[in-house]
């Protein structure tokens, strides 16, 4: 179940996280059951019936289309924590693992964009109008994509998959790596990745609700629906804190007990213990993120309630012509059987 350079790791603390596998299965295949649910819901709401599009909805339609991918990817995990064997080769080993820091890292950034929109909209509505554009918006995702897809390619394809004859996945970086390359790039995902963007988050929730305590700023364009505004700023930061907080403190700690900066047993158990738990926290934001494609878009909203009075009106349509016709079916058959009678 591990590979030497592990099983020396854990040998003078006597480490044992074999619960992680009964978990990760359990977690996993939930989450790729209400995941692919979810996203494929999302995903045809963005493709087919919405038909505003904004700013808001170009960086939900990417953190959709990140979700999807991972969730996609989830059976391999599941198949591999069941039978803690790897089957499907190198390179797919591998690319499991870029999808996921792609997916983690992906959400913290587009989640940041959507926050940072909502604040410009509602603290600068009339100065921001130049920057709050579709383009622009595109174009920051591009940037996104492009340095999640930076970092995670150099996490998952630095992965060693040749021990045990190629049966491992997911648990084989060796010490050597973390010390020498994993652990800068750990602090490099966890500085741009996760502490700038939680900061981003909390200084634009910070405004926005400033904001709503003034009531001079509030007149513009009509009142702001305070409820509204309240909702996708708890929903923001409860999902982010819930989600991806614990497991990146936790890989911190990780890489520094990993690039031996710390040496400590206590240490090692207690992060060895979390990490597991962290991880299956952050693997929900995929369930999670379609809250916020609700919550924080009163278009999407409004696009799912204009396209539920559209079937409730189709189907009271079809049931009034239905009952209009009843009487002509009726009158018909009765005379088609008098017409019979008489033939007779």
């Amino acid at each position: 179940e591990y590979n030497v350079n592990e099983i020396m790791w854990f040998s003078h603390c006597g480490v044992n996280d074999d619960f992680k596998y009964i978990l990760y299965k359990s977690v996993f295949s939930l989450v790729f059951l209400l995941g692919l649910v979810f996203n494929m819901v999302a995903l045809y709401i963005f493709t087919c019936t919405l038909k505003q599009r904004n700013e808001t909805t170009t960086y939900m339609l990417n953190l959709v289309v990140s979700d999807t991918l991972f969730v996609l990817s989830l059976p391999f995990r599941i198949f591999y924590f069941i039978n803690r064997n790897w089957p499907f080769g190198e390179v797919l080993c591998k690319l499991s693992v870029t999808l996921f820091y792609t997916n983690m890292y992906g959400s913290i950034l587009f989640l940041t964009c959507i926050s940072a929109d909502r604040f410009l909209a509602i603290v600068y509505p009339y100065a921001s109008r130049s920057l709050r554009t579709k383009r622009k918006a595109k174009l920051a995702c591009c940037a996104v994509w492009l340095v999640v897809l930076s970092g995670s390619f150099s996490v998952g394809f630095k992965m060693e998959t040749s021990s045990w004859n190629n049966k491992q996945c997911f648990e084989n970086y060796t010490n050597t790596q973390w010390k020498s390359t994993l652990s800068k790039v750990v602090v490099f995902m966890e500085t741009v990745g996760f502490v700038i963007p939680l900061l981003i988050n909390v200084f634009c929730s910070i405004m926005m609700l400033r904001t709503l305590r003034n009531p001079d700023v509030i007149k513009c364009g009509g009142q702001l629906n305070k409820t509204k505004i309240l909702r996708m700023i708890v929903v923001h930061l409860l999902i982010f804190c819930f989600c991806f907080t614990p497991y990146n403190i936790n890989l911190v700690f990780y890489a520094l007990v990993r690039s031996k900066v710390i040496q400590n047993c206590t240490v090692e158990h207690v992060v060895r213990t979390i990490y597991p738990i962290a991880f299956c926290l952050t693997v929900m934001n995929c369930c999670c993120d379609p809250v916020i494609y609700y919550f924080t878009s009163e278009t999407i909203q409004n696009s799912i309630r204009h396209k539920s009075y559209a079937n409730r009106r189709n189907t009271k349509d079809r049931d009034g012509l239905d009952s209009r016709d009843t009487p002509m079916k009726n009158f018909r058959s009765l005379r088609a059987k008098f017409m019979h009678e008489s033939s007779v």
